[in-house]
C-alpha cells in the first residue's frame, strides 16, 4: 500500500529564539529539515514525502530536500491542524492509502518505528509512537502544587503518527475544534488509535539545548579543531564603522576593500584555520574588484558554510576588538546575536569582548582597530 508521509515545516519556532525557525537550522552539518526527511525514508515503507511550510519557504525547503523523493512543497495554514488539512487536501485526487503526519522538527526517527506503525494499521485506523510518563507529575499555579496527578495510563506522543488517509482526511474535515495532534481528531470521531513504543531518541526540538543534545547524538565521532584568527585595519574618516556586523555612527571608519569588518575577518580566518582551509584573502582575494566594500557578513556565511560541508558544527566562537574607541559593551550584545544568526548557532555560543593596550601603540593612539578570533569546532576526524 502506498505511504506518503507529511513534513510538517510550517511553524514559525518562536520558543527557540533563533532568527529563523528551527527546522531550517543546521544540525550536523545539515538542515534539522532534512534530518527528519532521511529519517523518515531509511528503513522503507514511504514512497515519498510532502513537505508543508510556510508559503515564503517553498524555494528554500525543496533547496534542502534536493535529490530526496519528495513532492513539490505547498503552504501550511495558520495552525498545525490547518498545515496538516491542507497536505491532506492535496493529496485527496490520487490518495495513497496510508499517511504519516511528522514534525520538520524531530530530526531522528528509530529504527523500526515506521514498521511498527504500518503494521499496526492493519487493525487500526490510526497508530502513533508513544511513552509511558515516568516522572511523578504535578498539577500546579501561581508556583505553588495544587494536585500530585496519577500517572498510570499516561503516555508522551510522538511523532511519526501513522493513519489510514481516508480517515484522517475524513477528521479534519468533519472537526469543530482545534487539536493538539492527529490522533485526538481520530479520538474524537470514536476511531481506535494503537500504541506502539516510542523513544527517548525521539526528541522535537523545542530550545537551544535540544539542539546540542542532537548534535551530541548525531555526531559521536567529531573531534574538535581549533584555529585562531587576527585583523587590523586603520580609522580614517568618510567611511562606516561596522564591527561585529553592527554598524556604530561615528565620524571615523575602518579603511579596507571591503566594509574592514575586523572583528568578522578575523572570525572568518579562525574558522578557515581551524579547517586548515588557508584564510580569508584565499577565498575573497582584495585584488578582486566584486569584494570593493562588501559587507563582510558574505565572507562569514561562507565560512559557516565550510564548517557544513565539512560535516562540522562550532562549537564556540571567542572575538576580542583591540581599541580605545569606539566603547564596544553597549553594542556587545547586538553583536553576539549577528554573528549567531549568520553561523546559525545558539548564542550563548558566541562571545564578544573588547580590551584597550592602556593607550600603547596603534590602538592606543587612535589610528586602528585590531581583532584577535578564537574558535573550536567539531569536525569528522
Amino acid at each position: 500500500m502506498q505511504c506518503i508521509a507529511l513534513l510538517m515545516a510550517a511553524g514559525s519556532g518562536s520558543r527557540f529564539g533563533a532568527d529563523r525557525p528551527k527546522q531550517f537550522l543546521t544540525l550536523a552539518g545539515k538542515p534539522v529539515l532534512r534530518h527528519a526527511a532521511e529519517a523518515l525514508l531509511r528503513e522503507g515503507g514511504v514512497d515519498a514525502i510532502l513537505p508543508v511550510c510556510a508559503a515564503d519557504s517553498q524555494a528554500l525547503v525543496a533547496g534542502m530536500l534536493e535529490g530526496l523523493p519528495c513532492l513539490p512543497p505547498i503552504p501550511g495554514g495558520a495552525t498545525r491542524q490547518a498545515s496538516v488539512r491542507a497536505g491532506l487536501e492535496a493529496l485527496a485526487a490520487n490518495p495513497p492509502a496510508l499517511v504519516l503526519v511528522h514534525d520538520a522538527a524531530r530530526p531522528v526517527v528509530p529504527p523500526g518505528t515506521v514498521a511498527a506503525l504500518r503494521a499496526a494499521l492493519a487493525a487500526h485506523p490510526g497508530a502513533i509512537p508513544a511513552q509511558p510518563v515516568t516522572d511523578t507529575l504535578k498539577r500546579g499555579a501561581g508556583g505553588l502544587i495544587e494536585a500530585t496527578v496519577p500517572r498510570a495510563g499516561l503516555f508522551r506522543a510522538q511523532t511519526p503518527q501513522a493513519f489510514r488517509f481516508a480517515d484522517l482526511l475524513a477528521a479534519h474535515r468533519a472537526a469543530t475544534a482545534e487539536a493538539t495532534d492527529d490522533a485526538q481528531l481520530l479520538e474524537a470521531a470514536g476511531m481506535a488509535v494503537a500504541l506502539i513504543p516510542g523513544h527517548e531518541a525521539n526528541i522535537k526540538i523545542t530550545w537551544p539545548e535540544d539542539l546540542a543534545r542532537m548534535e551530541a547524538t548525531l555526531s559521536p565521532h567529531l573531534i574538535p579543531r581549533v584555529g585562531t584568527g587576527f585583523d587590523v585595519h586603520r580609522l580614517v574618516e568618510g567611511r562606516p564603522m561596522v564591527l561585529c556586523g553592527i554598524t556604530i555612527p561615528g565620524p571615523m571608519g575602518l579603511d579596507g576593500h571591503s566594509d574592514a569588518d575586523v572583528g568578522l575577518h578575523a572570525l572568518c580566518d579562525a574558522i578557515y584555520g581551524a579547517l586548515a582551509e588557508g584564510d580569508i584573502g584565499r577565498w575573497f582575494p582584495p585584488s578582486e574588484a566584486q569584494w570593493k566594500d562588501a559587507d563582510s557578513a558574505r565572507f562569514l556565511r561562507h565560512a559557516a558554510g565550510r564548517i557544513a560541508a565539512r560535516g562540522g558544527v562550532l562549537a564556540n566562537a571567542d572575538v576580542t576588538l583591540i581599541c580605545e574607541r569606539p566603547k564596544i559593551t553597549p553594542h556587545a550584545t547586538a553583536m553576539r546575536e549577528r554573528l549567531a544568526a549568520l553561523l546559525e548557532v545558539p548564542v550563548d555560543r558566541i562571545s564578544v569582548k573588547a580590551t584597550t593596550t592602556e593607550r600603547l601603540g596603534f590602538p592606543g593612539r587612535g589610528e586602528g582597530i585590531a581583532a584577535q578570533a578564537a574558535v573550536c569546532l567539531l569536525v569528522p576526524g
